[in-house]
C-alpha cells in the first residue's frame, strides 16, 4: 500500500512533521509510517580504550559495568523512542489521518528509512532535530543524507504547519523539475492549490518555452497557473515569493547542473532553507512516487 514516512524524534518540528503527514494522508489517501531511529549504543560506535594501566580484575569489572551501563542506556533509548512514536500517532489520528502505522527502529536513519521506502510515496522530515543547533540556525544532518538518498519526493516541514493553498515551483529546464510538473499534474496533493511558476535568473528561448510546456500541462490537469521570470539570485528570488503569504509550499528540483537546482544540498541550499519559512517539496530526476 501507498505510505508516508514520516521521521519523529523530540525536536520541535515533530508536531509540525506529524500535521503535514495527516494533511498528504487526507488529500491522497496514504497511510502514514511513523518512523523513530534509535541510534547504536554509543559504545560500539566509540570503543574505550582499556588498555592503560588497569589490572586484568579491573579491566573486566570496568567493561563489565560499561556493558550494563549500555544495556541500559539502550534499553531507555527504546522506550523513549516509543513513547515519542506512540504520542506520535494520537496525535496524526486527532489530526484526521485514518490509517497510522509506528515503526521503532534501531540503527542507521538511511538503513531505516531505506527499509520502508519501496512502499513510500513520500518522506516528511523536520528542518533541524533534535540535536540541531537552533542558536545558530544549522539545519540538521539527517536531512541532507535523506535527501541525498531518498528515491522519494521529500517533504521538508517548516517549524508550523499551515494547509498550503498557493505553491511556488521553481522553474528550470532541468529533469528534476520536470518529475515535479509531472507528479503534481498526476497527483492529488495538489488538487484545488493555485500553482506559479517562478525562474530565478535571466529570460531565454528555453526557459520560456519549459514554462509554456509545464504551465499548458498544468492547466490540462484543472490547474490555475500563473508564470514569471524574475532576475537575481535565486535564494533571494525565491524567499521574497514565498514570504508575506504570497506561497504556503515551495516545490523544487534537488539536484541538477542550474543555479536553481544546485541550491539543494550545499551552503546555498543552507541559506535558502534558512530563509524559506513554507515547507519545501524536494524532487530529483530519479524520484518514483
Amino acid at each position: 500500500m501507498d505510505r508516508i514516512v514520516a521521521l519523529i524524534d523530540a525536536s520541535p518540528y515533530s508536531k509540525s512533521v506529524i500535521e503535514h503527514a495527516a494533511w498528504v494522508s487526507a488529500r491522497t489517501g496514504f497511510a502514514i509510517d511513523l518512523l523513530h531511529v534509535v541510534p547504536h549504543r554509543p559504545s560500539a560506535d566509540a570503543p574505550i580504550n582499556l588498555t592503560g594501566n588497569l589490572t586484568l580484575g579491573a579491566r573486566s569489572e570496568l567493561l563489565e559495568k560499561l556493558s550494563r551501563h549500555d544495556e541500559e542506556a539502550a534499553q531507555l533509548a527504546r522506550e523513549r523512542g516509543r513513547a515519542l512514536i506512540d504520542g506520535a500517532k494520537a496525535q496524526a489520528e486527532g489530526a484526521g489521518a485514518e490509517e497510522v502505522h509506528t515503526r521503532l527502529r534501531t540503527g542507521g536513519l538511511l538503513e531505516s528509512v531505506q527499509e520502508l521506502e519501496d512502499e513510500a510515496r513520500l518522506i516528511v522530515i523536520g528542518k533541524r532535530g533534535e540535536h540541531a543547533d537552533f542558536a545558530s540556525m544549522h539545519l540538521g544532518s539527517n536531512l541532507e543524507r535523506v535527501v541525498r538518498a531518498a528515491k522519494t519526493p521529500v517533504l521538508v516541514a517548516s517549524r508550523a504547519f499551515r494547509a498550503p493553498q498557493r505553491a511556488l515551483i521553481a522553474f528550470d529546464t532541468g529533469p528534476s523539475v520536470a518529475k515535479a510538473v509531472d507528479h503534481i499534474a498526476k497527483g492529488k496533493l495538489f488538487k484545488g492549490m493555485t500553482l506559479h511558476l517562478l525562474h530565478a535568473g535571466e529570460e531565454s528561448r528555453a526557459i520560456t518555452d519549459g514554462m509554456d510546456a509545464a504551465s499548458n500541462t498544468l492547466e490540462s490537469a484543472g490547474y490555475t497557473v500563473e508564470t514569471s521570470i524574475v532576475s537575481g539570485e535565486p535564494e533571494t528570488v525565491i524567499a521574497e515569493q514565498t514570504g508575506e503569504g504570497k506561497a504556503d509550499l515551495l516545490v523544487m528540483g534537488a539536484y541538477g547542473h542550474s543555479r536553481i537546482r544546485r541550491l539543494i544540498i550545499g551552503s546555498t541550499t543552507t541559506q535558502m532553507i534558512r530563509k524559506c519559512l513554507v515547507p519545501v517539496l524536494l524532487f530529483r530526476p530519479d524520484t518514483h512516487g
